[in-house]
């Protein structure tokens, strides 16, 4: 039997692998706009999430939603504002470029969490983090010499917004945030829908990659996320993280030859094997 903490790492892994696919998917469509991909991503989150309230709580389903108060609003908000940005970045900017500036994620959050949850990083997590800082210079660095500041703007402003969602998450661990997946889908809907001037049709088989990624893949990444935040720091949750902003440019490189620079490979190797490190001592810490 898995206690609780090698449970969470398991499955935070797990997920991060499973939503590196993200990329390739936003790839496969070519009519749908960032607004259109961004409605129908969050339409079957919304149908995903619902799904697992009413499973959860049945006809309690309302209470939970109303349980999570103002903490679990904020939170939706800043995650809203995540999903956004991170599939306009994708929309114009190369996935290597938006993947690893979303790796500052562990780093801006390890410094909120120290300054609002007074969280301490532990020696060696602080070595694994600086080690991973290298990589992501050199790959951030990369993307900035290509003139691609826009795309990495907007991956930025998702990072900080995730970051400002998972400090949330962690201060407010004894509450059941799964509700605030769909207070944050149903901005993201309503938002998506008004800026498209309801003009949200795109061909089926792109609704179909919209559906698995956002109902799937999401689906299953948020619930496990959350789940982690309750056995592990924020920071140390994000980092994990850092293995789908390496694996996600190796897949488009990988299937459809979108080019990666050695320095971009690189400094992913470097942030990969960072994680890896990571991952096991903090599965041997749980034993």
């Amino acid at each position: 039997m898995l206690r609780p903490k090698s449970l969470a790492i398991l499955l935070i892994l797990a997920s991060t692998v499973g939503i590196s696919f993200g990329g390739l998917i936003m790839r496969q469509i070519e009519f749908g706009n960032a607004w259109q991909i961004t409605f129908h991503r969050n339409l079957a989150f919304f149908i995903a999430i619902s799904l697992i309230l009413v499973k959860s709580y049945r006809l309690a389903s309302f209470g939970a939603l109303t349980a999570v108060g103002r903490p679990g609003i904020i939170a939706g908000i800043f995650l809203a504002i995540a999903n956004i940005c991170f599939i306009h970045s994708l929309s114009i900017t190369s996935v290597a470029n938006t993947l690893f500036t979303l790796s500052t994620i562990p780093f801006i959050t390890a410094a909120i969490a120290f300054f609002v949850l007074k969280e301490v990083i532990s020696f060696k997590t602080f070595l694994i983090m600086a080690t991973a800082f290298l990589g992501i210079i050199l790959m951030v660095f990369e993307g900035l010499q290509a003139n691609q500041f826009t795309g990495m703007a907007l991956a930025f402003c998702t990072a900080l917004s995730f970051s400002c969602f998972a400090i949330i998450l962690r201060k407010y661990n004894y509450l059941d945030m799964i509700p605030c997946l769909l207070i944050s889908s149903f901005f993201v809907i309503a938002i998506t829908y008004i800026v498209s001037a309801g003009n949200i049709f795109i061909p089926i088989k792109e609704i179909a990659y919209c559906f698995f990624w956002g109902g799937v893949l999401s689906g299953f990444v948020n619930s496990a996320f959350i789940f982690a935040t309750r056995y592990l720091s924020a920071s140390e949750v994000t980092l994990f993280m850092l293995l789908e902003f390496s694996l996600g440019p190796m897949w488009v490189w990988l299937f459809l030859n979108e080019t990666v620079s050695s320095q971009t490979l690189a400094g992913g190797a470097i942030v990969i094997f960072c994680v890896s490190v990571n991952s096991l001592l903090k599965l041997q810490e749980s034993h």
